[in-house]
């Protein structure tokens, strides 16, 4: 028995079998346990300067206190290639109480993996290290099975009772609570360049599965057999995505070949955890090589609909996908330099961007069909958000936010003096400005219109007089107005909330098709520079 599971340990069988036993047998996956091997600081030469200050606090707390710890995963890889990692995750053998024991600001999370978070800093400076146990690398065979999928064995899971590893009838891991040893912490991991662990207190690596060497080859190759490890969890086929394009590493041949056959299991994730991903694949600073990398697997425009968001914005084809795609490609662009410059993105900026299109597509039906342009703006809105993003986490955070940058796109048409200072005055204005600014650079709003908002937004009293009766129509001459889709707006929509047909209705302005003084003097700001635009234009100012 003894000798049974030292063999199992290291992936070593008995003699081999004859052939009608081996037919006879059930097949039992080699448990991939790997080989310890300690890597000094003279040779993985991190940087200790890259270390995150509250990382090695906690793995020290729980070095003092007995127990073993190691930072893990991503930010050891990060940090191998020179890179100054996003977030620092920590790996104990102890339990998530035991850890909770231990830190004043410590919150057990999670029921399919528990974790533990331990805060640092309170506010918008706040930070988060997660904590998780040594976790058992169990075959699924040994698991407990519900049937249907995660999203709808719920009910299921829950009459697992204390069950503390179950999968789903896809062989997806949905509860994953045994503790284990190191050794076996690794090899449930995905890849070997994430199955590391650097100790900052002795300055050593651990390494099971040549993941040192895989980084540094720059090659990306799954842990075990890889479709079974993307059955266990099919969002690792994302991963595959998100770390080719991020690190720019190539696939292994075994890695890489069933990606496309796994592509359908993704179907049966939660909207709200394919959400996240598409989030980190569009805001880590490499968008457009994470959106190369899903077309070329077929996770755009493949068949399956995996992110109906970027179906929208990129998805079709002749000259509909034609007119989206300059636009789509600056958000992206201006997203990834934002990232690159260490500046904050926000999802609903980018998401509002993508799926702009889709809004005006709608808005412009609902039109047609006789509705009011801003009450056809506002249902288009809201049918485009149901459709494209659903039921998520911070849904109506999200929605606020996209409603404010979409509404304000027919206001900017509009300048007059209460309408101008309103609008400016608002507390999203700074992205609707960019939004309108993107839409400028894309040649589908008037430049002219862009340049005077960010005058007016930067201007003194002074110059927003100025900017004000440069748009004001002569004595006489007309006094309509377009609205932003090219159609004549009707009094009191646009979005002015507030704003009635007669408000301020001698200073309504033209847009820039209709006439205005050419001789009357204009003052004019200095701009804030903008990045290049691969044309030779400006490119739009970030969001903030």
């Amino acid at each position: 028995m003894i000798k049974k599971f030292i063999q199992r340990l290291f992936g070593q069988g008995d003699a081999a079998p004859s052939e009608a036993a081996a037919a006879a047998a059930p097949a039992v996956p080699v448990i991939p346990l790997g080989a310890r091997a300690e890597i000094a600081a003279a040779e993985h030469r991190i940087d200790p300067k890259l270390l995150d200050a509250n990382a090695v606090r906690v793995v020290r707390t729980l070095k003092d206190a007995g127990y073993e710890a190691y930072v893990v995963g991503g930010a050891v890889r990060d940090l191998l290639v020179g890179l100054r990692p996003k977030d620092f995750d920590v790996a104990t053998d102890a339990t998530p109480e035991q850890v909770k024991a231990l830190f004043r600001r410590a919150f057990i999370i999670g029921r399919r993996f528990r974790l533990v978070h331990v805060v640092f800093g309170r506010g918008r400076e706040h930070e988060t290290i997660e904590v998780s146990t040594f976790r058992a690398y169990l075959d699924a065979a040994a698991a407990e099975q519900v049937a249907g999928n995660e999203r709808t064995s719920k009910s299921q899971i829950a009459q697992a009772g204390e069950k503390q590893h179950v999968v789903d009838a896809e062989g997806r891991v949905l509860r994953d609570n045994v503790w284990g040893p190191q050794i076996e912490d690794a090899a449930r991991r995905d890849f070997t360049i994430n199955a590391m662990y650097f100790d900052p207190v002795t300055q050593t690596v651990v390494d099971y599965h040549g993941g040192l060497a895989d980084a540094r080859a720059r090659v990306l190759r799954m842990i075990g057999d890889p479709v079974t490890r993307y059955r266990e969890d099919p969002v690792r086929i994302l991963r595959v995505v998100r770390f080719a394009a991020k690190l720019g590493f190539g696939l292994e041949t075994a890695t890489e070949a069933p990606v496309r056959a796994m592509v359908p299991l993704l179907a049966n994730v939660p909207i709200s955890r394919l959400f996240d991903e598409m989030i980190k694949l569009l805001q880590t600073g490499h968008a457009l090589a994470s959106l190369e990398q899903m077309k070329r697997f077929g996770l755009v425009g493949g068949g399956t609909p995996i992110f109906p968001v970027l179906e929208a914005a990129l998805g079709g084809s002749g000259n509909a996908a034609a007119a989206r795609a300059p636009f789509v490609r600056l958000a992206l662009e201006d997203t990834d330099r934002r990232v690159g410059e260490g500046r904050p993105v926000a999802p609903s900026f980018l998401l509002a961007c993508l799926l702009w299109h889709d809004v005006q597509e709608r808005w412009t039906a609902l039109k047609a069909k006789g509705e009011a342009p801003f009450p056809a703006l506002q249902q288009a809105v809201d049918a485009v958000f149901d459709a494209r993003i659903g039921d998520i986490s911070g849904r109506g955070k999200l929605a606020a936010d996209m409603r404010e940058i979409w509404l304000m796109q027919p206001r900017f048409d509009r300048r007059t003096p209460s309408g101008a200072h309103s609008l400016a005055a608002q507390a999203r204005f700074r992205a609707g400005y960019d939004f309108l600014r993107l839409r400028a650079d894309a040649r589908e709003a008037s430049s002219e219109l862009a340049d005077w908002w960010e005058d007016f937004h930067l201007g003194s009293e002074e110059d927003r007089e100025a900017l004000l009766a440069d748009v004001k129509p002569a004595a006489g001459g007309p006094r309509g107005r377009r609205g932003a889709a090219g159609a004549p707006a009707a009094a009191g929509d646009a979005g002015d909330e507030g704003e009635g047909p007669d408000d301020d209705s001698a200073g309504e302005a033209p847009t820039e098709s209709e006439a205005t003084d050419p001789a009357a003097p204009r003052k004019r700001r200095r701009r804030r520079r903008r990045g290049p635009r691969p044309d030779g234009g400006a490119a739009p100012a970030a969001p903030e």
